[in-house]
This record gives structure tokens, sequence and C-alpha cells, in this order.
């Protein structure tokens, strides 16, 4: 497999945060989750890979290429959405698409009047009448009308209802039935992830805490309940955070397989979801036990 995105070492330095020594590697044709809490470092990731602002140390390639030798090139073939559309508000919808698509070689206009027909993009209608769900899918099929190889979404989901957030993932799950395009996806909404993504990257304090694939993480980690007189059994080794209240605990703990043969019966364990996943690893990296 070839890689679409890969970062190393990659450091961003402001007064008071710091992107520390960044590693991401997408291959092509699947969807990576980048999740994080806000402030994380997800945003200023994204700037960089967009070459938005300038890196202090490390390297950013796309496509095989290098961002900042080769930054028109690089993204003539990526399709940019993001929460905040910053369109001309007095356009209509079809006036803007005439503005954008000549900075794209491979625009296809065809291709944009069926993704309008799908999306029921009403073209005569300027973008300050447009919901924020209609404005998404305009950013949308932009981005997709000049076949993009490498899709960047940053927190594409964020206010929208559940049915166009549902619609939305449901068009990028059938965007990688072509096996050479792939998403780069940040959110902190991480149910949209649980659905569609294939790998996840989790940020926090401007460092990755882990990169794996989803199947990977939800199958070695597990949610463990129970009473405060099982607390004395739980291996530190294994834990990852904890909560306790006056009646017992909740904790997440890896190596799901031996904490299986650990507890036996005598708990419950359920399958995390990668929002327990994410709360569970930065409050330990926060170093913080909470009681609730």
């Amino acid at each position: 497999m070839s890689k679409i995105l890969e970062i190393k070492n990659l450091s961003k330095n402001y007064k008071d945060f710091s992107l520390k020594r960044i590693n991401i590697t997408l291959e092509k044709g699947y969807i990576m989750g980048f999740i994080g809490p806000n402030g994380s470092g997800k945003s200023t990731t994204i700037k960089l890979i967009m070459n938005l602002i300038k890196k202090d140390n490390g390297i950013i390639k796309i496509f095989g290429l290098d961002n900042d030798e080769n930054n028109l090139a690089i993204k003539d073939k990526i399709g940019f959405v993001y929460d905040e559309n910053h369109f001309y508000e007095e356009l209509t919808v079809k006036e803007m698409k005439d503005v954008i698509s000549p900075f794209y070689t491979r625009w296809d206009e065809k291709l944009f009047t069926r993704y309008a027909q799908d999306f029921e993009l009403p073209l005569n209608k300027e973008i300050k009448h447009l919901s924020k769900g209609m404005k998404m899918k305009f950013s949308l099929a932009i981005a997709l009308s000049h076949h993009a190889d490498l899709l960047i979404m940053d927190e594409p989901t964020s206010g929208l209802d559940p049915l166009i957030r549902s619609e939305l993932l449901d068009i990028l799950q059938s965007l990688l039935q072509d096996e050479n395009k792939s998403i780069f996806f940040s959110t902190h909404i991480t149910s949209d992830l649980d659905k569609i993504a294939d790998y996840i990257t989790l940020i926090h304090n401007g460092q990755i805490i882990l990169s794996k694939t989803k199947d990977e993480l939800l199958e070695e980690h597990c949610i463990v309940k129970g009473s405060k007189k099982q607390l004395n059994i739980v291996h530190h080794e294994n834990t990852i955070g904890l909560k306790q209240n006056d009646f017992g605990f909740e904790a997440l703990l890896k190596n799901k397989k031996e904490v299986i043969k650990q507890f036996g019966d005598s708990t419950m364990i359920e399958k995390p979801t990668l929002e327990d996943i994410m709360i569970f690893y930065t409050r330990r990296n926060d170093r913080h036990v909470s009681s609730y």
C-alpha cells in the first residue's frame, strides 16, 4: 500500500501551546479519524498539512511530495471541508462555484451538477440564506467535483442535525469505494467515527497518544464496572483511567483477554466506545483520576 499522507516529527511552537514531534501515516483507500479534546492540536495539525501556517520542524509529505515544495500541485488534488465555511455570502451557490472552479485543473462540471442534484443544492440561492447543513453539502460538492484524492475534514459535522450528519457519513463511505482516495477526518464527535473510520489517531496537549486501527483499539480495551472491593485486583499496568464513587468504580483497561481471565463473571465487562477511549486516555495523560 502507498502512503497518501506521511507526517514525521512535526513540531510547531507557540507561546502557550506546542505541537510536539507528530507522526501520522495514512494509506490510500482509508478513513482516519483524528480525535482529541478541544485545544489538543487538531486544527493546528490540519493548518500545517494544508500549508496555511509554517512548521518549525519535521516533514509533511502528501502523495509522496513535500508539501512546502509542491504546495499548489498538492492542493489541486485535495478537497478541504471545514466547520466554518468562508464563502462570499452575497453570492449565489452557482456564482460561488464559478469563482472556485477555475482554481482546479481537474474540475468536472458534470460531476458538480450531479452532486448539486443529489444534495438538492439551490443553485440560485444566496449563500447567506443557506442552512448550515446545506452550506456543508455545498462545501462537500466543491471538494468532490475536482476528483480530489485526499479529503481533509475539520469538524465537518459540528452543529449539524443527526439526519444531515448521517447523510454526510453515507456519502463519505461511498466515496471510499475508489481505493485510491483517502479521508482525514478531524472531530471531537467520536460517534461519527464509530460508524466509518478505519484508523484512529488521538492527540492531546500537542502529542500523539495513540494511532491504531479502530478494530484494534476496540478489541484491546474494555470498560470494567465493579464494586470498591474489586479495586484491589485491578492491575495498575492495565489501567488507562479510573472513575470512582461511593458504590464502586468504572475503568478503561487494556489487554482485554487478560482482564476477562482476571475478573471472570464477578464484574461487568463492556466494549468501549471511541468516546470512552478518548476520555479515559486524556484523563490519564493529565494524571487525573476522578470521583463522581
